[in-house]
């Protein structure tokens, strides 16, 4: 099915508000798409809030292991103990593999994961959603509720949902199997389409208590300093080139105080932040985005503090690639597509866009979340402005 922006525009826009329906929100039906690391802290978060759980899975091994590893457990900041999986005798994450029934009577359904598989949620939950249901993007980085959205419509789905892309999760952590140890993350900017549906936001405080309300997702992508951030530290003699890592000495370990994603910053990496930082607050004026992080708040929210509590811990190698990958293809490239369309420059970005992608054997450029991909093929900023304000705040 092939539909123009301004119909898709005119879809989203004429869906009633949420906003109508109350102010007291409360979700207690929530379902998890994806069977890693962030799906399975989502999924211990909420019930450990009271929530009914579900978590869906395509993959077998993913399935298996939470089945098989006596649940998930947290410890550290926030909700601490063990939460059940598939158990009768009390409140259990219930694991699926059927995406229909996973979805049928969740009020809120988190899509996790890389970017590449957020996409391929959007594309096949368009038959499968209802009036009233929130689909969340975490992390969502730029643009991505919009993608959402055009992929949904694409699809087909007519339902009045809310999308939200939230900027980062809930907590750092560090994970040994199904363990997670918690640390306090970085406020975690959020906004929905249509823009105005607080109550929403604020219901979602529950699970994400760094949350942080923007005034529409237009703001809150360009508040995504995420590939600003995670791109210099991980392919910079970062620890997304695996030759790059420190030697060690035979059965030595590194210094906890070394293992920190902040510790992944110096000079050189902190210099190449800057620029690209700049160049986003460029774009970001362009778009009349103007009230734009600091670069020093930009690294606090996206690489945490430099250890103990609020720090963020540095990935291993196979981790750090697949971060580099949707770092570029999810906020880098949007960022890339922005400034052509405002007619700016942004040499750094796509320097980094460029080198990243001989560093992992892809054109993330051709694979990345463009504007032009999701219907706002334009060359002029006037037009794409006027379209993303269509889409983000509800007006036809």
């Amino acid at each position: 099915m092939s539909i123009s922006f301004e119909e898709f525009v005119s879809a989203v826009s004429a869906q009633p508000s949420v906003q109508e329906k109350g102010p007291g929100l409360v979700f207690d039906r929530v379902t998890v798409l994806g069977g890693g690391h962030d799906a399975m802290l989502l999924a211990a978060l909420c019930i450990a809030e009271g929530t009914e759980v579900s978590l869906f899975s395509a993959y077998g091994a993913e399935l298996d292991s939470l089945r098989n590893g006596h649940g998930v457990s947290l410890a550290g900041a926030g909700p601490i103990g063990s939460y059940h999986v598939d158990r009768d005798d009390g409140p259990s994450i219930m694991t699926t593999a059927e995406l229909d029934r996973a979805v049928a009577n969740a009020q809120v359904i988190f899509l996790t994961g890389p970017v590449h598989k957020q996409r391929t949620y959007a594309m096949v939950l368009a038959d499968h959603l209802q009036d009233g249901q929130v689909l969340v993007l975490a992390p969502g980085r730029s643009f991505g509720a919009a993608e959402a959205a055009w992929l949904l419509r694409s699809g087909g789905a007519r339902a009045d949902l809310t999308l939200v892309e939230v900027q980062s999760m809930p907590y750092w952590y560090s994970a040994a199997g199904n363990r997670f140890t918690l640390s306090p993350a970085g406020r975690a900017v959020a906004a929905t389409i249509p823009a105005n549906r607080t109550n929403v936001l604020e219901a979602l405080k529950r699970f994400f208590p760094n949350l942080d309300p923007s005034a529409n997702a237009i703001q809150s992508s360009f508040h995504d300093g995420s590939g600003l951030v995670e791109v210099p530290a991980l392919m910079l003699r970062g620890p997304a080139i695996a030759s790059a890592r420190p030697n060690l000495p035979t059965g030595a370990v590194p210094l906890p105080e070394n293992s920190t994603f902040r510790a992944l910053f110096g000079p050189e990496q902190e210099s190449f932040m800057r620029i690209l930082a700049e160049e986003r607050r460029k774009v970001g004026r362009s778009f009349g985005v103007r009230e734009l992080p600091d670069s020093k708040s930009w690294l606090e929210i996206h690489a945490g503090k430099p250890k103990g509590e609020g720090s963020r811990p540095a990935p291993a190698t196979a981790e750090a690639q697949s971060m580099l990958r949707c770092a570029v293809v999810g906020s880098l490239v949007p960022l890339v597509s922005a400034a052509r369309i405002a007619g700016q420059s942004v040499p750094v970005t796509e320097g980094m866009v460029t080198v990243a992608g001989a560093l992992l054997g892809a054109d993330l450029s051709y694979a990345g979340r463009r504007l032009e991909t999701i219907g706002v093929d334009v060359d002029n900023i006037d037009d794409c402005r006027r379209l993303l304000d269509h889409i983000v705040r509800g007006r036809r």
